[in-house]
């Protein structure tokens, strides 16, 4: 990260004010959350799993399940790091509109992101796949844990899906059921395999026809679900910066391309932004007094 970096990212977001940012993984590395893909935009680890899969069986539901009480404890205890809190500032300063997350962890909105949409939905929501009820997941949480407490006590590492990496037998997990209908239960987030639900799809491009540019933070939109976006918004002729460490699916149409970490990039970027907003506001006042 240079000083010609930060005021390349400054000229740019002071050029294009309201902009749609779109966020990633690397927004929440550094609150502990792992990123899915390496710098190449490889997966590090077995990819999620998918919806027929969670669909399909009920051994693929215990495994899910299983993994993913034992990783909420400490997926849940996430807090919003430099980047999510940088990112809020630029929305109250006014230089960005809508900010699309594609993290299901929340983060963005613990930090006070007002004009967000979380496009694959949150972790902290439970739906039920036949009266389509919602449940907290908190809540839910507690019914895993009353039903599986050999379970309570185990560790591993956690994964970036909110769940741990966990290999073992998993056949005698207990699955609680929708308490209304009996249905089958998913966290309210679509799985690889599953559609965007349509509205929010039109929120994303009904922002960015408001738009006059689009900031990438943290993702390397390998996922079609956003790369859609900045697909379009090139199509357009709409400008498009990314800060991100290594290669996105973006990278031919890109206006500016940062690669780097985004928490301490987005810091000097809010605070270059305040010292030129009062650098203007001195400016202003000693011409008035003249």
């Amino acid at each position: 990260m240079t000083a010609s970096a930060i005021a390349h990212l400054q000229a740019f977001v002071q050029q294009h004010a309201g902009l749609l940012v779109i966020t990633g993984a690397g927004c929440s590395t550094d609150s502990g959350i792992p990123a899915y893909r390496d710098t190449d935009g490889a997966w590090m680890r077995p990819p999620p799993m998918t919806f027929s899969q969670f669909m399909g069986t009920e051994a693929a539901r215990q495994r899910y399940w299983a993994r993913s009480m034992v990783g909420w404890t400490m997926f849940s205890g996430g807090k919003p790091n430099v980047a999510h809190r940088a990112l809020q500032s630029l929305e109250s300063k006014g230089y960005t509109g809508l900010l699309v997350t594609q993290n299901v962890d929340g983060l963005h909105q613990q930090a006070g992101q007002s004009r967000l949409l979380q496009l694959h939905g949150s972790l902290a929501d439970v739906v039920c796949m036949q009266c389509r009820r919602l449940f907290d997941r908190l809540g839910y949480q507690q019914r895993l844990l009353l039903e599986n407490p050999a379970w309570a006590n185990m560790t591993a590492v956690m994964a970036p899906d909110g769940d741990v990496d966990l290999e073992t037998d998993f056949s005698s997990f207990r699955i609680p059921p929708c308490e209304h209908c009996g249905g089958i239960l998913k966290p309210d987030v679509v799985f690889f395999g599953e559609q965007v639900p349509r509205d929010r799809v039109q929120t994303v491009y009904q922002a960015l026809e408001k738009a006059s540019a689009v900031l990438v933070v943290g993702s390397s939109l390998m996922v079609y679900s956003g790369y859609r976006f900045v697909r379009d918004a090139a199509l357009q002729g709409k400008p498009v910066a990314a800060i991100t460490l290594g290669r996105t699916r973006a990278d031919a149409v890109l206006s500016l391309k940062l690669n780097a970490q985004c928490a301490p990039l987005l810091a000097a970027l809010d605070a270059g932004l305040a010292e030129s907003a009062a650098l203007s506001g001195s400016v202003a006042e000693r011409l008035q007094a003249v």
